[in-house]
């Protein structure tokens, strides 16, 4: 594969990336959750997506590939930790803190832009 070909390549998976994040945003709005931010970049990593929920912050890890099971299986341990201590960065710019309530959860997109939701996928 050309250079170009691969920098076409890594264009393409970015802005599906971004394309993907944007529908999930505007599902957990419809959804009565308030977008908090949208691709924050801390120290620790990147938050694709967190919304407020009451109180509470849930950030969303945004994973997109050809069908769901490949998309979950796209999320590393080391992916999480990093969204994890994201998180706790994030929070630090936040009245209460650590104190704040938060949830992680994972949503999958496909290739036909349908939306798997998989809420509280893992702690804290």
């Amino acid at each position: 594969m050309t250079l170009a070909a691969r920098r076409n390549q890594g264009s393409t998976g970015f802005h599906a990336g971004v394309a993907a994040e944007d529908c999930v945003a505007r599902d957990y709005e419809r959804r009565g959750y308030p977008i908090v931010c949208q691709r924050w970049r801390g120290q620790g990593g990147e938050i694709d997506l967190a919304v407020r929920d009451g109180d509470g912050l849930i950030f969303i890890e945004v994973k997109k590939s050809r069908d769901f099971e490949r998309a979950v299986l796209r999320l590393s341990e080391r992916q999480m930790l990093r969204l994890q201590q994201a998180a706790a960065e994030f929070l630090g710019t936040q009245p209460r803190g650590a104190l704040t309530d938060v949830r992680f959860d994972v949503a999958l997109v496909n290739e036909r832009g349908e939306i798997r939701v998989i809420e509280n996928a893992f702690g804290h």
